[in-house]
């Protein structure tokens, strides 16, 4: 039910009117609803929450790529996700140069194929950085050969084993790069009206700077598509405890190589005796034979141990354990 004018209301109404205050034509106006129009050839299958939340989990692929490029390349990896929008893979297909390089993805267990594009001078310059090169790009643009195709899969295979962390909230993913394209006309991976998504990252690597496309088709994310929320997503996130980061550390400082020296023992010669010894010679020892030896982890003594052989190699038994309070 709609609320009642006072007098005193309609009368300052009235004088509004009468001095031209207010517009009845754009009261009229703004009474009307208005009509949004729809374009059938391309249904709005992605809202921009879904995209905000692709830019999300792409901002921490990002990551990932700029802290583990760097051990193929050997250069600092710059990514910066630029925009995401959802356009028909026809419009996608169509603004794709020749020679390009396209890796068809797949997403398992989510049906279908995902497509990463990458600038060519971006394979160019992993190709010259992986050679022995600066990066640098070519001047002129020509196919790539066989062997450095080969070369881009190797990277590229890396780049799409770092897709599983970021999807982890949403899905636990099994990405395999089934193959590398340099003609659009073999990636159409589904009806070109189809819709997709695409979230558009900025990769420098040096002084080369380049993009890379990732066109997320709606078929293959229909299945998820109601956790590609911001909510969904915060709410899934694994807040790690400091006991939990402690025990991720643990697990990497175990698989760490240290050496562990057993010292025989020590003797002190004169630079002559030094300078003439021979095979055969004999350098008498402070430590007797039945005499425990230290062991060295590192620079720190940790044990003591007897000598002896194990399958006619040199071992040591350890014998004690030396506690920090001991050293």
């Amino acid at each position: 039910m709609s609320d009642v004018l006072s007098q005193s209301e309609i009368d300052n109404l009235l004088q509004a009117l009468s001095s031209g205050e207010v517009d009845v034509e754009e009261m009229k106006k703004s009474s009307e609803n208005t009509v949004k129009d729809y374009d059938f050839s391309r249904p709005s299958k992605f809202s921009k929450e879904h995209l905000r939340t692709l830019e999300i989990i792409f901002e921490h692929y990002g990551r990932l790529l700029s802290t583990n490029l760097p051990v193929y390349l050997r250069k600092n990896i710059q990514v910066e996700v630029m925009n995401s929008e959802a356009v028909t893979y026809m419009e996608f297909s169509n603004a794709l140069s020749n020679p390009v390089l396209l890796g068809v993805v797949d997403f398992d267990p989510l049906k279908g194929n995902i497509i990463m594009e990458m600038a060519t001078k971006l394979g160019y310059a992993i190709v010259d950085r992986m050679l022995g090169g600066e990066g640098e790009p070519l001047e002129k643009i020509r196919d790539f050969s066989e062997i450095e195709l080969l070369i881009i899969e190797r990277v590229m295979i890396s780049c799409v084993e770092l897709l599983r962390e970021p999807w982890a909230n949403v899905v636990d993913v099994l990405p395999r790069l089934e193959r590398i394209e340099t003609n659009p006309q073999f990636a159409q991976i589904i009806s070109p009206s189809e819709m997709i998504a695409i979230v558009t990252l900025n990769i420098r690597i040096g002084e080369v700077e380049g993009l890379m496309n990732i066109c997320l088709p709606y078929l293959t994310l229909e299945p998820v598509m109601d956790k590609l929320n911001t909510k969904f997503w915060y709410s899934n996130m694994q807040d790690k405890t400091e006991e939990m980061f402690s025990e991720d550390i643990e697990h990497l400082i175990r698989k760490a190589n240290i050496p562990v020296t057993a010292v025989l023992g020590h003797s002190a010669i004169n630079v002559s005796d030094f300078a003439t010894l021979q095979i055969g010679d004999i350098i008498r020892l402070d430590k007797k034979v039945d005499e425990e030896l230290d062991i060295f982890v590192g620079d720190i003594r940790k044990f003591t141990a007897l000598p002896g052989t194990a399958e006619k190699n040199f071992a040591v038994r350890v014998t004690t354990v030396i506690r920090e309070e001991q050293t």
